[in-house]
């Protein structure tokens, strides 16, 4: 999120306030002012405290500069010690008035002294769309002009909004995060979860933008999808965490559209996809319960009883529900058969819709236990949750869930994908402005080439991450319109959770190194730097951690009976042949083909060695997925006509590092069965699990 790594620096000098009692203190940023003894003996016994900056050590300031006092300053404090303690009360005036005016003579010199030497020029960014040349590049290269023309100018305009109100409004979020209230004054219990008004701006703005709606409103057929993602990836590191809510907003609507909107439906999903501030509702995505993790399976202890108007009363504990602020929610539940008893497994989830709050306002039979204690996102409520009879509405087959709120989380985990790479871009936009303000070893950062060259590589990362996920999103595109072929279809079940996987893990490395990028600097709350870094952080965990999306790409090549890998190697291949007549990107060609051949040859090796292999293989696997098809988007896109030196270079850069790992780690002998014992006895040596003293 955007925060004060930006701010104009302000006056870190404030009014003195006076202490009658014997002390008169500064409360600046900069300067602690004391004056000890004033009504005593004048100001003989004044003390300038400076509260300066990490970069230099706390010191006490006299009034003297370069060996002397400050110009008649001495003088009056000579002056004001002889006058003594007896004064009338003009005189006792008097002498406060020369006082005050003796301190802002001591204030104003340092202040401006400091102001000159101690601090750092801060990096300004402008507008994040104008900014971005990869997406805009992009958005000329496959938008049709009409919807381009149009695109872009809603684009810019929505970059300007960002630059001069949402970002300032992200980091009031930071600030003010959610506070629980239990009881009343009065006692009673109310469980108010209390937001600030910044993030109740970010829901109306995002009612106002469509950030929501213009995915669903198709106004520009299988384009509005990317339009609403590209409106995404801008607005998540200055939303101030609002960009989770959306996740689960969009995911809830997904869901609704394919169930076919019913009737019972309809007035819920004409809120979650208002563009009217008063009328739009965000939604929870309840499924973690207090067993945690992803084995919904067997953790979903939440019991739903049929009511005799047909609706349902849900009865369990939600270990950890995000957005809990939020109107209405989807969640997991095992019905109750007559007799009160429900049956355990997969296959005996049911999906239910509430809302939170009753018409009156007052909380669906929820009780909040608690907000959760995060390292990061903590400008969003996140929650434990008592449903002691929530009433809800069951909007699955019964016992078909899981199968319905697939769709939700397919839009959450590319959600998912645009946080990790949103969070990149800024990082990388902020340091490569830095590089141009900050002096070291007497030149700019942007001329140390070793530092430019640690840029140039998150450079590359960020933009096959930036890659990946446009070709989702033009997948889903397609596929919601009903113009995708089987082809993309099978890819877009593949490269979802590919994509989610390796980004968050992506976003987790350029978020720190950048952060090292600013030395000591980034390390400084004040800055937003460890914000961004905390927030990104979570990217590998929220909708399913890299080893469980591991086997659900395994998972999707069962389930395709292998087409989808087919798919696979003949869409890399036809955008490899693009590339053909450009000399510059021979060698990465090379490179690709090379890899997919190892592929290849994985896959039929690892098909004779049973289901052992492939699990081990999972998590290297999907990163050679990730990896070969980031790679030939990028050589894609570097084939272009009017591509650029950059184009091509990230494409060349990109192609040089590992891209199949798991044909390596097959040679290396990883994923043999004897492997599987030497992990645990590498993992447990020494531990008490093991029998050996610590």
């Amino acid at each position: 999120m955007a925060g004060p790594a930006e701010e104009k620096g302000s006056n870190n000098f404030t009014t003195l306030k006076q202490n009658r009692t014997g002390a008169a203190v500064n409360r600046g940023k900069g300067l602690a002012v004391r004056a000890v003894g004033v009504t005593r003996s004048g100001l003989c016994g004044i003390m300038l405290t400076c509260r300066l900056p990490w970069w230099r050590s706390s010191a006490t300031c006299k009034p003297w500069q370069s060996g002397r006092f400050l110009p008649g300053v001495w003088e009056r404090c000579q002056a004001l010690s002889r006058k003594g303690v007896d004064r009338t009360a003009g005189q006792g005036q008097q002498v406060v008035m020369q006082e005050e005016q003796v301190l802002e003579d001591l204030e104003i010199p340092l202040a401006r002294r400091e102001a000159e030497t101690l601090f750092q020029e801060q990096p300004e960014t402008g507008n994040p769309y104008l900014e971005d040349a990869l997406l805009r590049s992009y958005l000329k290269t496959h938008l049709p002009p009409k919807v381009l023309e149009e695109v872009n100018q809603d684009l810019e305009r929505f970059g300007n909004r960002l630059l001069t109100k949402i970002k300032h409004l992200g980091w009031e979020c930071e600030l003010n995060p959610p506070v629980f209230r239990q009881y009343d004054a009065w006692g009673r219990r109310v469980d108010h979860i209390v937001t600030c008004l910044a993030w109740r701006t970010m829901k109306e703005i995002a009612a106002e933008e469509g950030l929501i709606a213009e995915a669903y409103e198709r106004r520009y057929s299988n384009w509005s999808r990317l339009h609403q993602a590209v409106k995404l990836y801008l607005f998540s590191s200055s939303s101030g965490g609002f960009s989770c809510p959306l996740a689960m907003t969009d995911g809830a609507a997904k869901v609704i559209e394919s169930l076919g909107i019913p009737g019972s439906l309809k007035n819920a999903f004409d809120h979650l996809t208002s563009r009217d501030p008063k009328k739009f509702w965000t939604s929870g995505q309840w499924m973690t319960e207090r067993r945690g993790g992803s084995d919904v399976a067997n953790g979903t202890e939440t019991v739903a009883r049929k009511q005799p108007d047909g609706t349902y009363r849900l009865y369990g504990f939600k270990w950890f529900t995000s957005a809990a602020d939020s109107d209405v929610a989807l969640t997991l539940a095992r019905v109750a058969d007559a007799e009160g008893q429900v049956k355990q497994g997969f296959s005996n989830l049911s999906l239910f819709f509430l809302k939170v709050r009753d018409e009156e306002g007052k909380l669906n039979s929820i009780q909040v236990q608690r907000l959760k204690d995060k390292l990061g996102t903590r400008q969003m409520a996140t929650a434990e949750l008592w449903l002691d009879g929530a009433k809800a509405e069951l909007i699955s087959a019964e016992g078909r869930g899981v199968a319905s709120i697939s769709h939700m989380l397919n839009i959450t985990r590319i959600h998912n994908v645009i946080g990790a790479v949103a969070s990149m871009r800024r990082m990388i936009s902020l340091s490569r402005e830095y590089a141009r303000r900050r002096v070291a070893f007497g030149k700019l950062l942007k001329d140390h080439p070793l530092h430019m060259q640690t840029i140039a590589r998150m450079e590359v990362q960020t933009r096959g991450a930036f890659l990946l996920l446009m070709e989702i999103v033009r997948l889903l595109g397609l596929v919601e319109t009903n113009m995708a072929s089987e082809q993309d279809q099978l890819l877009l079940r593949l490269l979802t959770p590919v994509a989610k996987l390796y980004t968050g893990k992506q976003a987790s490395a350029v978020v720190v190194e950048a952060m090292e990028s600013f030395g000591g600097q980034g390390y400084m709350e004040d800055t937003g730097l460890p914000v961004i870094v905390r927030d990104t952080l979570v990217l590998s965990i929220w909708e399913g951690t890299t080893n469980i999306l591991s086997l659900d790409v395994l998972r999707s090549l069962t389930r395709s009976h292998g087409q989808v890998m087919a798919m696979f190697f003949s869409t890399v291949q036809k955008k490899l042949e693009l590339a053909s007549s450009t000399a510059k990107l021979e060698p990465a060609v090379k490179q690709m083909r090379d890899a997919i051949s190892s592929l290849a040859q994985f896959m039929q090796a690892a098909d004779s060695r049973g289901a052992v292999t492939m699990e081990l293989a999972a998590r290297d696997f999907s990163y050679t997925l990730a990896r070969i098809y980031a790679g030939a988007l990028l050589i894609e896109h570097a084939a272009r006509p009017d591509a650029s030196a950059t184009d091509i270079s990230a494409a060349q850069r990109w192609c040089n590092q590992e891209l199949c790992p798991v044909a390596r780690a097959l040679e290396n002998s990883s994923y043999e069965a004897e492997e599987v014992l030497m992990d645990s006895a590498l993992v447990y040596e020494g531990s008490p699990a093991c029998g050996s003293r610590l």
